[in-house]
């Protein structure tokens, strides 16, 4: 016992703590119960560590030993590429994908969130230190305060307006309100889109957000985490039961095609207006839209 025992405990604890306050299994169904947040866990204790001993080191001018931090930034970006791996090796195997771009979005959170627990822990070890215990613990309401804002992101429902429309066909077109989805030829499966199928159209609430809406990799996103809360009136080899977003290519508006096992259009509409704004679909960031996701 000396005098950087108790920072060091407390250090670690917070961010230990940190990392399971910012670890949720949610819609997404990711990281998967038990298995999958252990190895979350015990990465956020490895970051934890690394912050807090970094502050007695400099102290001891044992500076030598800091440069480790380094070698853990190079760890913390296999982690990265750890979850991108895990996450397109199950896509494969989803009847609707959550894409590339959604999947990108997750791993760039998982990497970031060890450099807040590493952050913090730093934070809480030098106020502990430098000042007393007290000022140490406001620092870690602080930090879990700012993490909270960085995981908060921002939603479909800041940049667009959703509005359920009625699904048509007009001939073999397929129809949400005006915006034009696919062709089906097939009697039985039109009357099968009747009877399962919704549209919502999503209307830029700017100009600039056009092209946000318009990316792919958002598009997939949306489809993605309405299907998987409510279901999918699909299976593999039905390529006519596929729910599809196009756009209206004169104003911007994307028509939103879903099949849900479950047809409850409040909920549906609720599903899209918190599916988050992906970073990598963001071309031209508005005031609402720069925060990150996760």
């Amino acid at each position: 016992m000396n005098e950087y025992t108790y920072p060091i405990i407390l250090g670690i604890l917070v961010g230990t703590a940190l990392r399971v306050f910012m670890l949720r299994t949610d819609y997404r169904q990711y990281p998967t119960y038990l298995h999958g947040k252990i190895i979350h866990l015990s990465l956020g204790f490895i970051a934890a560590a690394l912050g807090t001993i970094a502050i007695p080191s400099i102290m001891e001018k044992e500076f030598t030993a800091v440069t480790f931090l380094t070698l853990a930034a190079s760890q913390f970006r296999e982690v990265r590429n750890m979850e991108r791996n895990t996450l397109t090796e199950m896509d494969s195997y989803e009847l609707v994908p959550r894409g590339n771009t959604y999947i990108e979005g997750i791993a760039v959170a998982f990497e970031s969130r060890n450099y807040l627990v590493i952050f913090t822990s730093f934070v809480v070890t030098l106020c502990y230190l430098a000042l007393n215990v007290w000022v140490a613990l406001g620092a870690a309401v602080v930090c879990f305060l700012l993490s909270r804002v960085l995981m908060s992101g921002s939603k479909l429902s800041d940049i667009v307006t959703v509005e359920e429309k009625t699904i048509s066909f007009d001939g073999a077109g397929l129809y949400v309100d005006n915006i034009y989805i696919m062709n089906i030829g097939l009697p039985e499966r039109q009357e099968e889109i009747l009877k399962y199928g919704m549209g919502f159209v999503l209307t830029p609430k700017e100009f600039s957000v056009r092209s946000t809406i318009a990316n792919l990799g958002q598009r997939q996103a949306i489809l993605h985490d309405v299907s998987v809360t409510l279901g999918v009136f699909r299976d593999s080899g039905t390529p006519a039961l596929v729910p599809l977003i196009k756009r209206d290519l004169n104003d911007g508006r994307i028509g939103v095609f879903i099949l849900p096992q479950e047809k409850d259009s409040k909920r549906a509409k609720e599903i899209i207006e918190h599916v988050p704004v992906l970073e990598n679909a963001i071309q031209m960031p508005s005031r609402k839209g720069r925060r990150n996701h996760s």
